[in-house]
C-alpha cells in the first residue's frame, strides 16, 4: 500500500507548485484538496495481496527454489512468436506463464500478433488492422522463424484459441495490450468470465495507464500490471532517438520524465496494480526494495543470456521475462 510519508511529500510539493505559480496560498490549498479528493474517490484498490501472489509467484514453484519464468511473446526465440506451437514449447522447456499480445483483425477478431504489421513475423504484408481475420489465417507466422523448418506451417491464433492453450498447460498468462482499450477491455471481461480460472491464472498489462483504468473499472477483480521503459517516448528500446530534432528530443525527455514521475508516484495507485514491469537495465535490489513496501511486484523484461538470469534468480529474487528458457539470445524490444 501507499506509504504516508508519499501522500505528504506528494500533495505537498503540489501544494508548493501551484503556491509558486499563482503565488495564492488559497488557490494552493483548493487544488491540492481537489486532487486530493480525486485520489481518494477514483483510484482502485489492487486485488487482495494473497491472490495477486499466487498468480505473478505460483506457490508450487518454490518447492524447487526458483522464481517465475514467463517466456516473452511465447518465447520467440525457441518457436515463432504468439504461436499455439510456442506456447506448447514455452511449457514443454519449463516456463510458468507466457507473454501474449493482443491485437485485432480489420472485422474485429482478437488474436496474437506484436507488431501493428504482419511483414516481420508471417509471410504476409501490411497492417493487421486492415486485414479480414480470414485473410490474417492464410498466414504462415512461422515463415521468417529461425526454426521455420521444424515448425513449417504455423497459423495465426485467435485469442481464445491461446487461452485454451494455455488452460490446458496451466500456464500463467500476462495479456499485453497496445491499444484500442475500449475494445482489448470488453474482449478480456467477456474471456475471463467465459474461463473464470483465469481469475486466478492470468495479469492484464500494457504500457498505457488508460487500458489499466478501464479494466480495473470495469472488471475490478483482474490482477493488472503498468509496463514501463524509462526514456520510452524519446528513445526507441535500443537508446536511439526516435527523433533528429533537438527540440523534439528535448520536448519528448520532458515528457519521459514526467510519465517516469507518474508511473512510480501517481498511475500505479490510482490504476491499483498488483505488478509493474519494467526494462531488464533498470532495475536493482533498491528498485524491487521500492516496489516491494508498496505492495507491488517487479516483473523484469527481456533477460536473454544466462549472466542476467542469475542475477535476477539468485540476487534480485523476481520473476522475469525472456525469449528463450534453452540459451542466450539476442534481446526483442
Amino acid at each position: 500500500m501507499l506509504q504516508i510519508g508519499d501522500e505528504v511529500v506528494y500533495f505537498s510539493v503540489v501544494f508548493l507548485l501551484v503556491v509558486l505559480v499563482t503565488r495564492s496560498a488559497t488557490w494552493a490549498t483548493l487544488l491540492t484538496a481537489f486532487l486530493y479528493v480525486f485520489m481518494v474517490m477514483f483510484r482502485f484498490p489492487p486485488v487482495p495481496a494473497d491472490r495477486a501472489a499466487r498468480v505473478l509467484r505460483p506457490r508450487a514453484l518454490f518447492s524447487g527454489g526458483g522464481v517465475p519464468v514467463v517466456a516473452h511473446r511465447g518465447g520467440s526465440h525457441d518457436a515463432p512468436e504468439n504461436t499455439l506451437a510456442a506456447i506448447r514449447e514455452a511449457s514443454r522447456n519449463g516456463a510458468t506463464g507466457v507473454e501474449l499480445d493482443l491485437s485485432f483483425t480489420a472485422d474485429g477478431v482478437p488474436v496474437l500478433m506484436h507488431d501493428e504489421t504482419v511483414d516481420r513475423t508471417t509471410n504476409g504484408s501490411g497492417p493487421i488492422s486492415k486485414l479480414q481475420f480470414v485473410q490474417l489465417r492464410r498466414l504462415n507466422a512461422a515463415a521468417h522463424h529461425r526454426m521455420k523448418d521444424r515448425f513449417n506451417v504455423e497459423k495465426v491464433p485467435t485469442l481464445q484459441e491461446a487461452v485454451e492453450e494455455c488452460i490446458r498447460h496451466q500456464l500463467t498468462i500476462f495479456f499485453d495490450v497496445k491499444g484500442q482499450p475500449d475494445m482489448a477491455v470488453s474482449v478480456l471481461h467477456n474471456m475471463f468470465k467465459k474461463f473464470p480460472v483465469l481469475y486466478n491464472s492470468s495479469v492484464v498489462s500494457s504500457f498505457e495507464p488508460k487500458v489499466i483504468y478501464k479494466m480495473r473499472q470495469t472488471d475490478p477483480h483482474v490482477i493488472t500490471a503498468l509496463t514501463h521503459r524509462p526514456w520510452r517516448l524519446s528513445r526507441f528500446g535500443d537508446g536511439t532517438p526516435r527523433s533528429l530534432s533537438t527540440w523534439s528530443q528535448l520536448w519528448t525527455g520532458v515528457l519521459d520524465v514526467l510519465l517516469d514521475w507518474a508511473h512510480h508516484r501517481v498511475l500505479w495507485k490510482l490504476c491499483g496494480i498488483s505488478a509493474i514491469l519494467v526494462q531488464k537495465d533498470f532495475i536493482s535490489r533498491d528498485y524491487v526494495q521500492y516496489w516491494a513496501e508498496r505492495g507491488v511486484e517487479v516483473v523484469g523484461w527481456t533477460v536473454n543470456t544466462a549472466v542476467e538470469k542469475e542475477y535476477y534468480q539468485n540476487l534480485l529474487k523476481i520473476s522475469y521475462m525472456t525469449d528463450s528458457l534453452l540459451e542466450d539470445c539476442d534481446p526483442h524490444y
